[in-house]
């Protein structure tokens, strides 16, 4: 897992380098309901309209592999390991996340309202019209990423940093935030939520670009002679 140092991170990690590399077994079927999928190596599958609400994914690997629709609710994600792999239009409701790395990897209309994610490191990755609405985010980073119309309504982040990632029209609405580092941040692009800041530390600079807009919650007029 990568760790945090300062305002810079480790690179992420090669498949060999998993500490379970070396049992990874290849997978070949369906995923069900309340499956258990133990050390296993995803690779290069698609992955349509799965049902496997409850699954627990422990120790594995995905590797270009694409998830279109599906229910994944209250799945459970566990020391996983995701590269270039693709989730559209998935619904992952309440599901649990812990010690995941996700790189280079792409989310579009992706369901995740009460997810917990503790400990994920997202890589270059691309989220649109992600919903994490009252999700819970402890220790989780996104380094390099592009996060677009994606919507933290209600959500309560707890230890979330975004170095090198660009936040547009990205929604904060009523959430929680504490010791949430944006200063990283390339852009700062909210659609509202302005208020939820108030736990988050921000830049000089992005202070300057989002001045007019606290004026307007605080009811301040600003006007020159």
């Amino acid at each position: 897992m990568p760790k945090r140092r300062g305002h810079t991170y480790e690179q992420p990690r090669e498949l060999a380098a998993l500490p379970y590399a070396d049992h990874l077994e290849p997978f070949d079927g369906r995923l069900v309901g309340n499956g258990d999928y133990d050390t296993l190596l995803f690779d290069g599958q698609e992955f349509e309209d799965e049902d496997a609400g409850a699954a627990r994914f422990i120790e594995s690997a995905f590797t270009s592999v694409t998830f279109v629709g599906g229910r994944f609710r209250r799945a459970r994600f566990t020391d996983v390991w995701l590269h270039t792999a693709r989730w559209v239009g998935a619904d992952l409701t309440e599901s649990t996340w812990a010690d995941a790395e996700i790189i280079t990897s792409a989310a579009a209309g992706t369901a995740m309202p009460g997810a917990e994610l503790n400990r994920v490191t997202f890589h270059r990755c691309k989220l649109d019209s992600v919903n994490f609405r009252a999700a819970e985010l402890r220790e989780v980073v996104f380094v390099e990423c592009t996060l677009r119309d994606v919507d933290f309504a209600g959500a309560t982040l707890t230890g979330v940093a975004f170095p090198g990632s660009a936040l547009e029209r990205v929604r904060f609405d009523k959430a929680k935030m504490a010791d949430v580092d944006l200063r990283g941040a390339t852009s700062l692009g909210l659609s509202d939520g302005y208020d939820a800041l108030r736990g988050a530390t921000i830049s000089g600079l992005q202070l300057m670009e989002l001045a007019p807009m606290f004026a307007h919650i605080l009811g301040v007029t600003v006007e020159d002679d």
